[in-house]
């Protein structure tokens, strides 16, 4: 695994992103570019074709890897895009282990899509590492995991269940979206892979889409290579651009949204029209001392119980400075009822099971004034 020679501030402001060699420039130039000009057969400066490398791509890559401790960054369109492509390792026949309460998105992908391939999942709550001991089967090629989980914040031992997959040769992903590498990095932890999906944290700011995966093994990421070229689902040079803008205030803007976080988290737990507060900053959380031991930082994601759909209907209708919306990880905060944006394609009978009731609300707490994120939640739950 590489080692870091700098800070992480350091590394997110400089690692990927040298001043242009041509022109000085200390922010990395958006290649717009669909072609190369080539020096004779077979014969280029590095680019060929921007379907297969761009140098905006190619620095967004760089950064992100040097942030997870990864040998390869791998950008494409989505998060979504990204784990499309972390699937295109299995082939007819396999077995995959993946997170029972994942986001929707890769629910529906695995269990809607990727299943017509003829591979098989097994939904598995992997918040005990034991269970996806018992799950392995000599098929299983692939263990797919979420901590904390979208949106009920469970938390899996990633250094664990790495073990387990190690074990039995089987590679684990993990997806590290709501935690950054600012408070987590999973390779260091054990994983094959770490996915994110870009629009959340890195990039900041709510305006770009884009996803990454990051592998320190030489096999994973030559296969991430042959997919970025062959499917074509890559990350555009300007929202490379937005990502490495984003990246360079992470370490800044992590920190104020884990502050924020955990008051708000506090605020929530000693309301009493709020039954439940899922954050794994609260010392209530199952799964705390984990995250004490396995994160640098507890976040911004925070899911609460308001009891049922009308009264989470009537805190969604009632904020003002938090905005109602889907998504995450933007300096502004954001707030959605789960079974009807994030899972509304996991069927409500399974979002039952696992906890996802009618009245669960989720916040993505922004980085305003702590008092005026406070405020606005007290005076939208005095409409319960």
């Amino acid at each position: 695994m590489p080692q870091p020679t700098h800070g992480f501030s350091t590394r997110a402001i400089h690692d990927g992103q040298d001043p242009d060699p041509r022109t000085g420039s200390v922010t990395v130039p958006i290649y717009p570019t669909s072609t190369y000009q080539l020096e004779g057969i077979e014969q280029h400066r590095g680019w060929e074709y921007s379907r297969v490398n761009n140098p905006t791509r190619d620095a967004v890559e760089a950064s992100i890897a040097s942030l997870e401790g990864g040998a390869s960054g791998h950008a494409f369109g989505s998060g979504m895009a990204a784990i499309a492509a972390l699937v295109t390792l299995l082939h007819a026949g396999d077995h995959v282990i993946c997170g029972h309460n994942v986001y929707g998105g890769t629910a529906r992908l695995f269990s809607q899509v990727t299943v017509r391939h003829g591979i098989e999942f097994s939904w598995v709550d992997t918040s005990t590492a034991e269970n996806v001991r018992r799950a392995i089967r000599p098929q299983t090629k692939l263990v797919h995991i979420e901590t904390p989980t979208n949106p009920l914040m469970q938390l899996t031992d990633i250094r664990a269940v790495a073990d387990i997959c190690h074990q039995h040769g089987v590679p684990m992903s993990v997806d590290n979206t709501f935690m950054s590498p600012y408070f987590q990095r999973p390779l260091a932890l054990g994983a094959d892979v770490v996915m994110h999906s870009t629009t959340k944290f890195l990039n900041g700011h709510s305006d770009g889409l884009g996803g990454m995966l990051v592998t320190n093994r030489d096999d994973l990421a030559e296969n991430f290579r042959f997919v970025q070229k062959c499917a074509g689902g890559i990350l555009s040079p300007f929202e490379s651009w937005l990502i490495l803008r984003g990246v360079k205030t992470l370490a800044v803007r992590m920190r104020q949204h884990d502050a924020n976080g955990r008051q708000v988290a506090a605020y929530l737990a000693k309301h009493p029209k709020i039954s439940k507060v899922f954050y794994p900053g609260l010392e209530s959380h199952p799964h705390h001392e984990l995250a004490k031991r396995q994160m640098s930082g507890f976040g911004s994601m925070i899911a609460f119980e308001s009891g049922s759909r009308a009264n989470a209907d009537k805190i969604l209708r009632a904020v003002r400075v938090i905005t109602n919306g889907e998504s995450l990880g933007g300096v502004e905060s954001l707030i959605s009822h789960s079974a009807t944006t994030t899972h509304a394609a996991v069927p409500a009978e399974e979002r039952e099971r696992i906890g996802i009731t009618e009245g669960l609300v989720r916040i993505s707490v922004g980085i305003e004034d702590i008092e005026d994120i406070l405020d606005d939640l007290d005076q939208a739950l005095k409409q319960l």
